[in-house]
């Protein structure tokens, strides 16, 4: 294979000096390969591969196969272009039972005299993960309709700490007898997992971690600043679904994914218009050209509202089930490439789908810029846009994996590595 031949021609990276992200959408693959420059990451290398139609369902991968064939692809433009094959990788993972859910712990200290210690705090924190994978599994299986479906830990971050109603940045060495720790925590089905595992293998990739892309998102707008007050609702809208995660004051509250991206606007232009799918989108990314004719225009408008009015009630019941939030942030953070269409922007900022929730006044809403990422550079010119935000994300997702088995002196780095899988 030709793809191959390139590969082996290359030189090996050293091992702790770079990074892959592999983002596995439902239209496009696309890879970056990143250096680490201290506590910078530098993208070298960048690739992007077209998926077909039958190589992805609602974000997760139905035809092994066909996406590595992508990845690969990909993969070799990144590889051709930063001039060396890296071996680490870190892939995303999305679909409507990816489960993301930020739980609280309270606990009743039986010694409040005594100082907390890290051994304390890591006793709290598996009693946590142990609560939020019963209820993942219990969720799961009741959407498959399997009871015996196996979940697996993708993903977990410390979100906040309170002792007897305090909130602290670092716990150790304060007494009290109420504790209670926020964790986020994503799960996601073993099938998909080991689906990702497999791409990774047949890529000769070792996989430093799987990331929920909602959390890679988060990851990308927050950096490592433990003291963030960074607030917003962010939606990477891909292909075959939209990922949602709310975010105040630095800590991931949760996660929430449904099953409507960008192809489902595609998919009812080439239904009510009779259109193939390739003829469908074409109309669909082009809709402000002047020479689409007037009518074409209208009926292409047309359905796109039909799927937009869909789609603002799925964000609606996605933000709705943040029932612990007493508000929800007053901005949105757009990426994915779902997201570039025109009207999507228009409805969330002219629409009333926000009133029934808990917003304090209209929300604002605008595209993350690649120069917004914190702690990623671009020295390609090639990461241009908002699409390839949730890739940079995973950069960073790699970057604390590689940085997790250190000796960071904050306590959130401390509790961090705890929480590292």
């Amino acid at each position: 294979m030709v793809l191959e031949k390139l590969r082996k021609a290359r030189k090996k990276a050293p091992a702790d000096d770079y990074i892959v992200a592999l983002d596995i959408g439902t239209e496009f693959v696309k890879a970056l390969i990143a250096k680490r420059e201290g506590e910078e990451l530098q993208v070298v290398g960048v690739g992007r591969a077209r998926q077909d139609v039958s190589d992805m369902h609602s974000g997760a991968i139905a035809d092994i196969s066909g996406v590595v064939r992508n990845c690969e692809e990909a993969l070799a433009d990144a590889e051709e272009q930063a001039g060396l094959q890296a071996k680490r990788a870190v892939i995303g993972i999305a679909g409507e039972l990816v489960k993301g859910v930020t739980d609280t712990i309270r606990y009743r200290r039986p010694q409040p005299d005594r100082p907390l210690d890290a051994s304390e705090m890591e006793f709290i924190i598996e009693k946590v993960q142990e609560r939020a994978s019963l209820k993942a599994q219990k969720q799961i299986a009741l959407e498959t309709g399997n009871d015996e479906v196996e979940v697996k830990l993708v993903n977990s971050a410390l979100v906040g700490i309170h002792i007897d109603g305090y909130k602290v940045s670092n716990p150790i060495g304060f007494q009290g007898r109420d504790v209670a720790v926020q964790i986020y925590t994503a799960f996601a089905p073993m099938v998909h997992i080991g689906a990702l595992e497999r791409v990774a293998d047949e890529l000769s990739l070792e996989l430093l971690a799987v990331a929920a892309e909602p959390f890679a998102v988060s990851r990308s707008v927050l950096g490592s600043d433990a003291s963030s007050n960074f607030t917003a609702i962010l939606a990477d809208v891909g292909g075959g679904t939209t990922d949602i995660a709310v975010v105040n004051d630095g800590g991931v509250e949760g996660t929430k994914m449904f099953g409507i991206g960008g192809r489902s606007f595609t998919q009812t232009i080439a239904n009510d218009m009779n259109l193939s799918y390739k003829d469908a989108e074409k109309l669909k990314v082009n809709i402000g050209h002047s020479q689409i004719k007037a009518s074409v225009a209208k009926d292409v408008n047309e359905a796109i509202d039909k799927t937009m009015e869909v789609w603002l009630a799925g964000v609606e019941l996605a933000l709705s089930e943040f029932d612990s939030v007493d508000h929800l942030p007053n901005r949105i953070l757009l990426c994915g490439g779902g997201s570039s269409l025109d009207k999507l922007v228009e409805g969330l900022e002219g629409s009333e789908w926000h009133k029934e929730l808990p917003f304090t006044k209209r929300p604002t809403v605008h595209h993350i810029n690649p120069s917004e990422v914190i702690g990623v550079t671009d020295s390609t010119g090639d990461v241009t846009d908002h699409t390839f935000i949730t890739a940079m994300g995973l950069l960073r997702v790699g970057y604390d994996t590689l940085i997790g088995s250190g000796d960071g002196d904050s306590i959130k780095e401390k509790l961090n590595r705890l929480l590292r899988i």
